[in-house]
């Protein structure tokens, strides 16, 4: 004779429901490791606790496993892309062409051109922009310079130690 049905509701009591998720967390790793062995699957489990603490099982690598499975959905996502309508992409050309013109709009701004068709808090934030790229700039130059520097030491340091080994 088999057992009665169990009502699926949370259990109130602390204790039991720990017990339970004891034992039912050990069956279902069990079940994992059973599917793995009996059909050859690569199984991956990953349980976290209602105190945060984490239970796993991989047949094989778990990271490898949740990257498979990464590609995977990341495929399907991409075949969705493929078979949508052409009525759907039609209506992102639109869409797209107005990105292109803002795109190139804003990229003539930073060359200093059409100036004025903007605002005082968009010419703000250009200007924001410009002394950003001006101060990453100038920091650049003075790597460069840096390196320069100890180059062209490190280079008259060796021409004197070979020179003065010549004269001596």
């Amino acid at each position: 004779m088999g057992r009665g049905k169990v009502v699926l509701e949370r259990i109130e009591n602390k204790i039991n429901r720990q017990v339970s998720f004891s034992k039912r967390r050990n069956g279902l790793l069990k079940k994992a490791y059973e599917l793995h062995v009996l059909c050859d699957a690569e199984v991956g489990l990953i349980i976290f606790s209602s105190r945060g603490k984490l239970y796993e099982f991989g047949s094989s690598d778990l990271n490898t496993i949740v990257e498979r499975y990464r590609q995977s959905t990341y495929a399907l996502q991409n075949n969705n892309v493929e078979g949508e309508e052409p009525q759907n992409l039609i209506l992102e050309i639109p869409k797209l062409k107005a990105k292109y013109e803002s795109l190139q709009r804003t990229e003539r701004h930073f060359h200093g051109e059409n100036l004025e068709e903007l605002g005082l808090k968009e010419l703000q934030n250009l200007e924001k922009r410009l002394d950003r790229t001006l101060s990453q700039a100038r920091q650049h130059k003075v790597r460069f310079l840096y390196t320069l520097s100890y180059l062209f030491t490190v280079t008259v340091t060796k021409l004197l130690k070979h020179f003065s080994f010549l004269y001596c």
